[in-house]
């Protein structure tokens, strides 16, 4: 039991801190690098393994596919406000994996059954 709630913070933490990362780096105009990117994909990696549970996974598909759409076109929307473009890309590097890994995890829940 200790086990599980131990994980579940670390998955609450990691959507938290990953949340913060997407947003305030970019706006205080600091560009996305290379490791940048890869601690968003590592945390993104970290949310849809630890932070989604059974009875979580379809709303978060629904929202996160959602989430994913507006950036992916709101970052051409946004072109010439380079802090907000930053901004979309941040948060499509930090929910494109979490919603892949959620997406198969209930893929293979599916083939369970």
């Amino acid at each position: 039991m200790a086990k599980k709630q131990s994980m579940n913070m670390i998955g609450s933490w990691s959507f938290l801190i990953g949340l913060v990362i997407a947003i305030l780096i970019p706006l205080f105009g600091v560009a996305l690098s290379n490791t940048l990117v890869m601690v968003l994909i590592v945390i993104g990696l970290i949310i849809g393994l630890l932070n989604i549970g059974d009875e979580e996974v379809t709303p978060f598909l629904l929202s996160g596919t959602a989430l994913v759409i507006v950036s992916a076109f709101g970052v051409d929307v946004v072109r010439s406000v380079p802090v907000f473009q930053n901004i979309l890309t941040a948060l499509l590097t930090l929910f494109v994996p979490a919603t892949i890994i959620v997406a198969v995890k209930n893929v293979f829940s599916l083939a369970k059954r």
